[in-house]
This record gives structure tokens, C-alpha cells and sequence, in this order.
């Protein structure tokens, strides 16, 4: 998933390294990658008590409801009384904002936009365990008339299933009831709200019904240099999101390389080594987060699908996966393939090649940390592949 800007920031590097050196060029690369890694992404989640804003806000941060330090507060009784933000745990730049309900006594409906900062958030989530009422409708016209996006989200579904099927036992049809679930929420927003759409979703099986849907409508609708940001910090609902995850990373590495690159330039035998292997730990240890194989992430998604957490480590292959990410722990598995190890290698030696050594360790160390860092980012997404088919029952055998 290359950024439609690549090429464009490339010539502009180019044109930095020519003009003012290596150090020049790797600075205005890491600002680029800075910039793109702190992109603001606000979410306002609303809804009324007991609709399962806050679960929502859980799972799509990776978050179970039991985590008392990091949870979005839930019960039966209205838990949020006031605006409360909850970034995501790896990545902070994206926020989900938990509001309080429309018509509320500290946040009327006729008032509530001007009180909760409306400006603030790049989109709203309405969040209701049945209909959607008068004031999501108010509020969903007033979002439309200061032309914002919204999305109504129909929660708990899962419920739903499960009682019509005890109901209706062999006449039950899961296609025809969700069907005329999401038609009964349209059919009240019809003619109040221009062109309503209805996500059905089960924030404790985000992989089931429509948070799919709720999550392509979100990418295509969102400027693009919101795009990965969002796309980074959601759950593993679909092995197409793990997929494209790995692509938005992919698309980042020629950049870390060209920084290692230009960090060659350094006259100090192994202080590139030094800087590319701090770089590597970061970047490694991004990669794993993302795709919610460290050790906290895998604890919560073995409480959420009731499985215990050693059959979830059993599938995974890499070194890498549910350990912590240091310098040893990247050597250790860079030995086991010799061509990354002795591009190393080379490129330290070259320091001392008269005239031509420089040139020579830029680009080693250009293919070492491309060549290394796609390998790791292989081995991560391989295995979130696996947890995510384990945890939904399609691995049997290990």
C-alpha cells in the first residue's frame, strides 16, 4: 500500500541529500515518518445508557472490558457523565472520544454539539441496542448540517441472533433476520436522515455481520492522510485488514532504509550497527503490537473468544511473537539467516575501503535493513494470520 505521495517525497529527499548531505536527507526523512506516525485521529462514540458505546470503544481498541487501567467503564447503569477520551493503547495518535447520551441533563440535545466540542472529532459512531431514537435523529441532522460524517451502528447483535434462534428453533433464518433487523433501523431513520446506512455489529465478534462494511465505508470516506492511521489502529476483525496492515508497514521500510543508508555516512566503525539496531527494536516492536501478538494484546483475545492463551502461542511460528522485542533477540534470529548477518558485516568493513568505502556501506546497509526488516515484518503478519484463523476455530491441528 504505497502512500500516493511516495514519489514525491522521494525526490524531494534526493533533492535534500544533494543539497545539504546525508545528515540533511535522514533528518527530513524522519520527520516524514514522524509526521505520518502522529497524524490525529478523534472518533466521538455516542449513544444512549446501556447501548454498548463503551464495549465498543473496548474492542475496537483490543481492549477487554476487564481491564480495570485501560477499559472504557461498562454496566447497566449510564457509565459516561462526561466527554472522557480513550487513545488507543499503541497507537495515540488515534482517540476514541466515549460522549455522553443526547438529552442528557448535562448535555441537552438542543445544546449538546456546542458542549462536546463538535469541531474535535473527524467522525461520530451513533451506537443503539434497538431503534435509534428521536435525539440520535437530532443529533444525526444537526452532524448533516455542518456536513460531517456519521454511522449508525447497531450493537449487541449477537443477542439478537441468539434469541430469535431459541425462538424460532427450526424455522430460524440468521440471512432474513439480520435483514430485517437492519431494515427496522432504516425505516425509522428514512426521510429524517438523508441516506441512512445501518452497521449491525457484536463488539465481542467484530469478525461476524458488518464491522467489515463499517470499517471499508470508514477508509474510502476519510481524507487520505487519515487512512492509515485509522487502518493501523483496528483490530484483527478480517485477515483483509492483517493483509492490508502488512501493506501500510511494507510501504514504510524503503524510507527506515534510507535513513540506515545515510546513517552509514558515519566514520565511526559500528555506530551505524549501533543506530540501525535501535531502530530495528522500535520498528519491530511496532510491527508487533499492530498486529496484536504482544503479550497483553494475546491475553485479551483469549479472554474475548473464551480460549486458553497457550493454544493461541502454539500456532505461532516466529521467534518474535508474544516476546519482548530487544537487540539480542534480533541478532539471534538475523544468524539464522546468514545473508542479512553478512550484509552486515560487509558494510562495516567497507568504512575502510579507500575512496570508494562510503558509497559502498550506504548501500549494503540500505539492502540489510530493507532485506531484514521485510523478513521480521513477514514473520509478524504470518503469524497474526494464524491467531486470527486459530481464534475463530479454522486451525484444528497445530
Amino acid at each position: 500500500m504505497d502512500n500516493p505521495h511516495d514519489d514525491e517525497q522521494i525526490a524531494e529527499i534526493a533533492e535534500e541529500l544533494q543539497t545539504n548531505g546525508c545528515a540533511a536527507a535522514a533528518a527530513k526523512i524522519k520527520t516524514y515518518l514522524d509526521e505520518l506516525d502522529n497524524v490525529q485521529l478523534n472518533i466521538a462514540i455516542t449513544g444512549e445508557s446501556g447501548s454498548g458505546k463503551s464495549t465498543f470503544v473496548n474492542a475496537f481498541r483490543g481492549i477487554h472490558n476487564s481491564d480495570k487501567t485501560r477499559a472504557a467503564p461498562t454496566g447497566v447503569k449510564e457509565t459516561t457523565t462526561d466527554i472522557r477520551p480513550y487513545p488507543h493503547p499503541y497507537h495515540p495518535n488515534v482517540t476514541l472520544w466515549d460522549l455522553p447520551g443526547v438529552g442528557t441533563t448535562k448535555f441537552p440535545a438542543d445544546k449538546y454539539l456546542k458542549l462536546v466540542e463538535f469541531e474535535r472529532y473527524d467522525f461520530f459512531i451513533m451506537i443503539s441496542a434497538d431503534r435509534f431514537r428521536e435525539n440520535d435523529v437530532k443529533l444525526a441532522q444537526e452532524i448533516q448540517k455542518m456536513k460531517k460524517k456519521f454511522y449508525f451502528v447497531r450493537s449487541k447483535i449477537d443477542h439478537n441472533i441468539r434469541d430469535e434462534k431459541e425462538s424460532q428453533g427450526s424455522e430460524f433464518n440468521e440471512e432474513e433476520t439480520l435483514k430485517e433487523i437492519r431494515e427496522d433501523c432504516i425505516q425509522g431513520l428514512k426521510g429524517r436522515v438523508e441516506s441512512p446506512q445501518v452497521f449491525l455489529v457484536a463488539s465481542f465478534k467484530l469478525h461476524l455481520y458488518d464491522f467489515r462494511l463499517l470499517e471499508k465505508t470508514l477508509e474510502e470516506e476519510l481524507p487520505e492522510h487519515k487512512k492509515n492511521a485509522l487502518l493501523l489502529a483496528l483490530p484483527n476483525a478480517s485477515l483483509e485488514i492483517i493483509i492490508k496492515k502488512k501493506e501500510a508497514l511494507q510501504s514504510r521500510i524503503k524510507y527506515l532504509a534510507g535513513m540506515s543508508a545515510l546513517g552509514a555516512f558515519a566514520p565511526v566503525p559500528g555506530l551505524s550497527f549501533g543506530a540501525d539496531m535501535l531502530m530495528m527494536v522500535t520498528t519491530i516492536t511496532q510491527y508487533q503490537a499492530t498486529f496484536g501478538l504482544d503479550s497483553k494484546s494475546l491475553h485479551c483475545l483469549a479472554q474475548t473468544v473464551g480460549m486458553p492463551l497457550d493454544e493461541l502461542r502454539a500456532v505461532m511460528t516466529s521467534p518474535l511473537a508474544g516476546k519482548e522485542i530487544t537487540k539480542e533477540l534480533i541478532i539471534k534470529v538475523l544468524c539464522s539467516s546468514m545473508i542479512e548477518l553478512s550484509l552486515m558485516a560487509a558494510e562495516e568493513g567497507s568504512r575502510f575501503i579507500p575512496f570508494f568505502g562510503i558509497p559502498v556501506a550506504m548501500t549494503l546497509s540500505f539492502v540489510s535493513t530493507y532485506k531484514s526488516l521485510n523478513m521480521f515484518l513477514n514473520m509478524l503478519a504470518e503469524d497474526a494470520q494464524k491467531v486470527f484463523e486459530k481464534a475463530l476455530g479454522l486451525i484444528t491441528t497445530v
